[in-house]
């Protein structure tokens, strides 16, 4: 069901000047050393954006996909690795409501509404990434509980979640995703976060190696009960069209963002005697960036659109993430030349900008990916009578 439209607008201006007051004006003091932004974090809590999307028979706030695109691209205006937060576990909320038993969904979606709970998505591993067919962790049926042992890479959120959805081969070949319980922290129970991984950018938020040496999940933990052994990568893709779209939302954040920076200087920076928007170079430059920023939205729209409207939107997922992560990098770089060389300092956010936006490019399937995905489904929607 949609969203009332004055209440999300309302969410939406709450959220931006929250970004503009609050985000801001502090992200360096994270960015520069790192470091977690709890006090952000704790105010994304008091939104209930951990239960945006939840539905409210679950105690969230069941936000239309729409709405909470515009939320994270407001948050990734202000700083991208605060949607990074939140993707994982939109991400797990939505394999729970889709494919969880109804035990499954009373049991954990009430949990994570607050923020107190949180989940991480844990597909990728140091041999396979968008191949799935290359999964090498293990899954071992004993009694009623499955042995997990295998060696997971790019799990965000991965030390301070209390859920992950793990994605491992059962004895049969065939891909499950099991629904794994730990404490917060770098170990449990034969968890261990066994490397942080250092970053170009997307900065702030951990990304981790997880190890599992013997970890014990009861039976009632497989997603979907019975039903959903050996589903675990349908259910994975169907998921990630929204982490897809969540990764546009990302992009246009950003892009907007190196935009303002870069309308902004362009005004106020002057050479022979007048601003440099004055010099047809950069405001052509400066159109053509606007020209990509809108139609990135628009797609990006579009396909959340189609979401809300029941349709399956691989396609327009896929589109959408590819041509906005796309014009998003293109967009930083041009605004950090026309910064100049003040551009390549941290005096200004735009190197930031500059350094966050190829993880879109990368993250959630590649560009190439993506064209995989896109050209599948034209052969689907266009076949040769």
């Amino acid at each position: 069901m949609a969203t009332d439209q004055a209440l999300a607008d309302q969410l939406i201006d709450t959220i931006r000047d929250w970004v503009n007051r609050d985000v801001i004006p502090h992200v360096d003091e994270f960015e520069q050393s790192d470091e977690f932004p709890q006090a952000m974090f704790d105010q994304m809590c008091e939104f209930g954006l951990f239960g945006s999307t939840i539905a409210e028979e679950y105690g969230g706030l069941g936000l239309d996909i729409t709405t909470y695109t515009r939320i994270i691209e407001e948050l990734s205006r202000g700083y991208m690795s605060l949607a990074g937060i939140l993707n994982t576990h939109k991400i797990a909320a939505t394999m729970l409501a889709r494919f969880g038993t109804e035990e499954q969904k009373q049991r954990f979606l009430p949990r994570m509404i607050d923020g107190s709970f949180r989940a991480a998505f844990s597909l990728s591993e140091p041999d396979a990434g968008s191949d799935t067919g290359a999964l090498r962790c293990k899954a071992q049926l004993d009694g009623d509980e499955w042995v997990i042992n295998g060696t997971k890479m790019w799990v965000t959120n991965g030390v301070r979640a209390s859920l992950v959805m793990l994605l491992a081969r059962t004895p049969d070949d065939r891909i499950t995703c099991f629904l794994v319980e730990k404490e917060p922290g770098e170990t449990f129970e034969g968890i261990t976060a066994s490397k942080k991984i250092n970053k170009l950018g997307y900065r702030g938020i951990e990304t981790v190696e997880m190890s599992y040496v013997d970890h014990k999940v009861p039976n009632a933990n497989v997603l979907g009960g019975d039903q959903g052994i050996g589903h675990g990568q349908q259910y994975a893709l169907s998921a990630l069209e929204l982490g897809r779209i969540n990764v546009a939302a990302r992009a246009v954040g950003v892009a907007q963002a190196s935009f303002e920076a870069a309308m902004a200087y362009a005004q106020q920076r002057e050479t022979f005697g007048k601003p440099i928007f004055k010099h047809q170079a950069i405001s052509f430059k400066l159109a053509e960036m606007a020209t990509k920023l809108h139609a990135a939205r628009l797609m990006t729209y579009d396909a959340a659109a189609r979401a809300d409207a029941g349709e399956r939107v691989d396609m327009e997922a896929g589109m959408a993430k590819l041509f906005a992560s796309e014009a998003a990098f293109e967009i930083a770089t041009d605004a950090l030349r026309i910064h100049g060389g003040n551009g390549y300092t941290t005096e200004f956010p735009v190197e930031r900008y500059f350094r966050d936006t190829p993880l879109m490019i990368i993250g959630e399937g590649t560009s190439e990916i993506q064209k995989m995905v896109i050209a599948r489904k034209l052969l689907d929607r266009y076949p040769v009578e």
